[in-house]
């Protein structure tokens, strides 16, 4: 789960998604293609290798991301002002205003990998509790949402139970 104020890394995967699709698509539209057009292969190439819940290769962790994604950024901006490569000036504002979406997607977002939890063997007696009372609660730390959802059980459980008592 993501730290407060952040977005998930799924999130941040879906934009950066969107994002490089946007690049390609400008590059198609505009009389000079080349510098979109690679880096939205590039936003593109990225993404798709991060480890995370979008990623289609997951070559590499979201620490290596992040870094990544800065120096994408400033590869956006380096391209939308650099003098040497003929760029249309529509072009070259649509990409430093990406540039600035991915500075924001990249500033709000969670990298944090998640912990792993070891794998303990179905039968061995470690991880059979031997009684009823030394077995944890099920989602007893689940938060906020778990315990709105056990609390609306209960409640739609005893009407039924009353309308039963009722009834019968």
């Amino acid at each position: 789960m993501a730290t407060s104020g952040k977005r998930p890394f799924w999130m941040h995967q879906g934009a950066e998604y969107l994002i490089g699709v946007a690049f390609i698509a400008q590059g198609l539209q505009s009389p000079t293609p080349l510098v979109p057009g690679l880096l939205g292969g590039l936003v593109l190439l990225n993404t798709a290798s991060a480890k995370g819940p979008m990623a289609a290769f997951r070559l590499f962790g979201r620490r290596t991301h992040r870094l990544l994604d800065a120096v994408l950024i400033l590869f956006t901006i380096f391209g939308a002002v650099q003098p040497f490569v003929s760029i249309e000036s529509g072009t070259r504002m649509i990409m430093g205003l990406m540039a600035f979406a991915l500075a924001f997607i990249w500033l709000l977002s969670d990298f944090a990998e998640k912990a792993k939890v070891p794998k303990q063997k179905r039968g061995s007696a470690a991880a059979r509790p031997t009684s009823q009372a030394a077995r944890p609660l099920p989602n007893a730390d689940a938060g906020l949402a778990a315990s709105v959802g056990r609390t609306a059980g209960r409640l739609v459980g005893g009407g039924v139970n009353a309308y039963r008592k009722r009834k019968g």
